[in-house]
């Protein structure tokens, strides 16, 4: 089975904050069959700078149900040297969530390039800070 694009997402929390909102936005993105999920991971660093890392499949309280049975074999593909560079980036006493997911939504795209013979040539993504002081700037002209 191909997968689609793949990105990675690292979102950082004062403390641990994976709540019923955040769940409840990931899992209608997954069923609305936007993303997959291929693999979530937290990291957390105490005050000390202890940093310890918990798979999904650890926590009693995440809806593993977000994560697609037919890609939960899938492993490495987080890298030890993705989770060191997080955790270097924390605060002590803060949290982070790595996810890793497919863009379902781009997949039959993706498969009318190939099959054109096209060939990707730039993907990046643009954060929303650089976008809000683009059209900031444009409105003050």
């Amino acid at each position: 089975m191909p997968l689609g694009p793949i990105e990675i997402l690292s979102i950082k929390f004062p403390e641990r904050a994976v709540t019923a909102g955040i769940a409840a936005a990931l899992k209608t993105l997954v069923d609305s069959q936007m993303i997959r999920i291929v693999d979530i991971l937290f990291v957390k660093k105490n005050g000390s700078g202890d940093v310890t890392l918990t798979e999904i499949d650890e926590m009693d309280d995440i809806d593993h149900s977000l994560l697609d049975p037919l890609i939960a074999d899938i492993s490495g593909l987080i890298s030890e040297e993705d989770v060191q560079a997080i955790a270097q980036g924390l605060d002590n006493n803060s949290f982070a969530a790595l996810m890793l997911f497919e863009n379902t939504w781009a997949t039959s795209f993706r498969d009318a390039v190939l099959k054109a013979d096209g060939q990707l040539i730039l993907s990046e993504r643009i954060p929303s800070r650089i976008v809000d002081e683009a059209l900031a700037a444009q409105a003050a002209e």
